[in-house]
């Protein structure tokens, strides 16, 4: 089946990284490429900031999602404005009721089971060994995470953009994956899901690191039967490396953003570093004029494979 995102009126995409650090070059060329996209298929920008590992999070990392995007020009139609107006109006912390209320609907259709395992028993295991499903430990013991039943493994459907639709099943670490953490919170997979629903979200722009999170929240849209997230429409951008081949993390401090403009450079010499990743040539003084450029090499490409 032949698909094309202008075919599907798409509304509206996120900017959504996690404030655990100061954002790097990498995050950086995923909101442009973001922006792109949304400017390419018309779809409005959110600005969501994913907070529920609160351990983690702290004020100046929130901060930092501000100054970045106001470094590199990119604009958004909702979302929070500054560090005050998303403690008081968009944390995810507000939207607990939503979370609760479908794990509460994964609990009542058996959907669920409560793993007792610690991380040094899972070590050294790729996949979930299935330890605890079949012990049949009560959903609201002490310290039990909720892992969803995957054991029929149903394979799944996603468009692609620019044009095309693919068939995928579980990787083998997203089997019997968490849905609730042992603190009673929602996992990852469940919070993005949920919230992409909650705010029409149909497009959306991710790290190939996460193409396995993207099947694994599309598993679980189906066995929540939400219909719409089925014809969301989904880009994994290749990520930017180390020289040493490991992609970029946010405890690599000599590439974020932030330390970068203190030591000097530009935004036209930021742009100009994401161009050399993605192999493109010329220089570049906006983010529009490098969308175009990938956007015109990726098209390039094509036409010539």
């Amino acid at each position: 089946m032949s698909l094309k995102v202008a075919d599907l009126s798409l509304a509206k995409t996120r900017i959504a990284p996690t404030p655990s650090g100061y954002l790097h070059l990498g995050n950086a060329l995923s909101f442009v490429l973001t922006a792109t996209l949304a400017k390419e298929s018309g779809a409005e920008i959110l600005l969501r900031i994913d907070d529920m590992d609160k351990e983690r999070v702290r004020d100046e990392y929130v901060q930092d999602v501000f100054d970045t995007l106001d470094f590199l020009e990119i604009t958004y139609a909702e979302g929070p404005s500054n560090l005050h107006d998303f403690k008081s109006n968009w944390s995810q912390q507000q939207r607990m009721p939503l979370y609760n209320t479908i794990l509460k609907q994964l609990e009542e259709e058996g959907k669920v089971f409560a793993c007792r395992c610690s991380r040094l028993q899972l070590q050294n295991h790729q996949t979930y060994p299935g330890t605890c499903e079949p012990l049949d430990t009560a959903l609201n013991s002490p310290n039990a995470a909720w892992r969803l039943k995957t054991e029929h493994n149903e394979p799944v459907s996603m468009l692609r953009w620019p044009s095309s639709q693919v068939v995928c099943n579980l990787s083998p670490e997203m089997q019997s994956f968490v849905v609730r953490k042992k603190d009673g919170r929602p996992s990852y997979q469940l919070s993005s899901l949920c919230d992409d629903i909650h705010f029409g979200v149909d497009l959306i722009v991710r790290g190939q690191d996460l193409f396995a999170s993207t099947v694994a929240q599309q598993y679980l849209a189906q066995q929540l039967d939400f219909n719409s997230f089925e014809r969301c429409v989904f880009y994994h951008h290749p990520l930017i490396e180390q020289a040493n081949g490991i992609k970029l993390s946010k405890s690599a401090g000599a590439t974020s953003i932030k330390y970068l403009r203190e030591n000097g450079y530009k935004k036209n010499d930021v742009l100009n570093q994401m161009a050399e990743h993605l192999e493109l040539n010329g220089s570049y003084s906006s983010w529009q004029q490098l969308g175009e450029g990938w956007l015109a090499n990726l098209k390039n490409n094509k036409d010539n494979t």
